[in-house]
Order: structure tokens, then sequence, then C-alpha cells
């Protein structure tokens, strides 16, 4: 049985932001102390680390939901499928609707459960929910589709990545400057063509990890510390990604009876352009071996940090030759692998 992904889609929203348009920002420490840098140093040290240049935010007549909906309308035309074949919408987000200039998430009823209506499915055996397991939600839906076909019981799935991180964001928060908002979306079913999942790998460390990321309130102590933003440990982080990443990495690409030379890609979530280099290389060091040339397409740098949009987002936009250099050929290897909140880490080999 080969279980492949038959048509892809995303959603980029309108709204650019570009580092400079953060120059004029409060920035602020932990403590609510004063940073003693200009924000042109500290605007000019992110993008050095982080490789963003600028990211996109939704209008704010569009919530979550929205851009899940056109990504999953794209997705659905390009596997050439009527809607009314999904046996399931599976959607990964973190924070569920939230509208522009509002504290409030909203995720009654859910998330895939508005897209289904979106795309006016009336048949009540396509099962409609949500999936939250931080960045790699995404890559563990798709895992989740992969067994429900597998077992038998469905077809075709509907699996969505989609957030606007820009509505939990603290301004005062250099951090802030990572995140952005977008939509990607694949049809996965069962076909003859050969290919498809080969193998995956999903982990949860929650003992000493679990606050990583976390609400947290604003670093100006005269804001209202009820209302709290995305935060995170970056340097923790970091170390986390770079230890465990690879290995899973690793552990995924031999169960999967592949060898290293068979990778033609690897399509990493776009946390951190720096990040995700270290983990490229220690992945490839772990069969002494140096990284290939092109073997890892970047959006990071014009997209920013959309979490669970990323890899769909850069799988649609290198299937249809919307990066610079790269494609992705028939028969082409693809590792995709994430790591977020929870903290989780998955790893799927994928072969074109």
């Amino acid at each position: 049985m080969n279980i492949k992904i038959t048509g892809t889609g995303s959603y980029i929203p309108m709204t650019l932001e570009k580092n400079e348009d953060f120059n004029n920002h409060q920035f602020l420490n932990a403590d609510g102390s004063t940073i003693n840098s200009p924000n042109e140093v500290i605007v000019e040290k992110f993008k050095a680390i982080t490789g963003i240049a600028e990211r996109r935010y939704a209008k704010p007549e569009l919530n979550n939901s929205d851009l899940a909906f056109f990504a999953a309308e794209k997705a659905i035309a390009d596997a050439k499928i009527n809607a009314e074949e999904l046996d399931y919408i599976i959607l990964a987000h973190n924070f569920g609707d939230i509208k522009s200039n509002t504290i409030q998430s909203d995720a009654v009823p859910s998330l895939a459960a508005r897209v289904k209506h979106r795309l006016k499915i009336k048949n009540p055996k396509c099962v409609a929910y949500d999936v939250l397991f931080g960045c790699p939600g995404w890559n563990e839906g798709v895992i989740q589709a992969h067994a429900f076909i597998k077992a038998g019981i469905a077809k075709k799935c509907l699996v969505v990545g989609a957030e606007t991180l820009s509505r939990v964001i603290d301004k005062h928060d250099r951090d802030s400057m990572i995140y952005s908002d977008g939509a990607g979306a694949v049809v996965i079913e069962e076909t003859s063509e050969e290919g498809g999942i080969i193998a995956h790998e999903s982990a949860s460390y929650t003992y000493e990890e679990i606050d990583y990321l976390f609400f947290g309130g604003s670093y100006n102590p005269s804001l209202d510390q009820d209302v709290k933003y995305i935060k995170m440990y970056g340097r923790k982080i970091y170390e986390f990604a770079l230890k465990h990443v690879p290995d899973a990495m690793k552990s995924c690409l031999d169960n999967s009876g592949l060898a290293i030379t068979d990778v033609k890609k690897i399509l990493i979530h776009q946390a951190n352009e720096k990040m995700d280099e270290a983990i490229v290389k220690r992945f490839y060091k772990l069969y002494n071996m140096k990284v290939p040339e092109g073997i890892m397409p970047m959006s990071i740098y014009k997209l920013g940090n959309s979490s669970v949009a990323t890899i769909p987002t850069l799988l649609d936009l290198v299937k249809n030759n919307k990066i610079k250099d790269q494609s992705i050929e028939k028969g082409d290897v693809i590792i995709f692998a994430s790591v977020g909140a929870g903290m989780n880490i998955n790893a799927i080999v994928y072969k074109y």
C-alpha cells in the first residue's frame, strides 16, 4: 500500500512586515529593564541569528481558520478530488482563531470543523478535528492520516497547518520578530503510484522541557500581566533541538531502509536559520558526511516562523518552483522534520 501526498496548497498573507518596521518598537528585557542597545543593532543581530528579513501577517478581517480554508481549497483542487470524498480533515494549530485586536482564543467549534463548513462538505462521515502538538503538529497530522489509511478506515485525508502568531506576540519582546502567519495543506490518499510515506518517528519530552515554550505576561510591567503572549527560552530550545532532532531523523531514516545518500531534500520546520543549519549538519555528522549543497530549502528569510504552517508551505513552494534553485523530482526521497512546544519532535521519510 502506497500512501502519498496527491495535492498541496498554501496561503501566504498579504501584509508584509520588514525588519526595519521594528526600529520604533520598545524592546525590553524579561525583567522589564531597558535594553542598552539601539533597535537598529537589535534588529541586525536578530537577522544574523535567525536569517529572517521579513515576515507576513494576516489582514485584520481574516482569522486562522480562514487561512486554513484558503490553503485547503488549493490542496483539494491540486489533488483533483471532490471535497466530499474526504474521510478526515486534520488541522494543526496552537492558538485557535484570535480576532484582530482581541486577546481571547476561540476554538469552539474546532478549526477543522470550520474549514469543513467553509468547504461546504455535507458528508457527516468526513471527520474533522484539531491537533495541538506545537510546531510539529502538521507532521503529526500527516502521521495520523497515514495510520488511518493504512488501517483501512480512510481513503483520503486533508491535513492542514495554520497559525496567526502575530496575534499572540508581546511587542516588547525581541523574540516577537520571529513569528508570522500562514497556512499550508496537503491531501493524502492511497495510490497505486510508487513511493509515499515510508517511515516516521515522534517523541514528546515533557519532564524538564515542558516550559521551554509557554504563555507568559508582557515584558512591559505596566501592561496587564493577566494577558498572556507566546514566550520561549531560546537557548534551551536551541540546545534541545541540536541534541534530539538529528537523532530522531537518523532513527526514522534507518527504519525506512534507505541510505543517507538516497536523501535529496530535507524540509525542516522554519524556526531559526542557524538552528536548522546546525541540526542538519549534526544529522549528516552522524553518518560521517558533510551536508550536500542545496539539500535544505529555506523560506524563513521571507516568511518568518509560522509554526505548523512552515513545512507544508515550504513543500508547496518547492513543488511549484517558487524557491530559487530548488525543486523536487519524481522519486526523490525527502525528510520532513520538526521541533516545538511540548517539547515535541518528529520526522517523516517520504518518497516523492
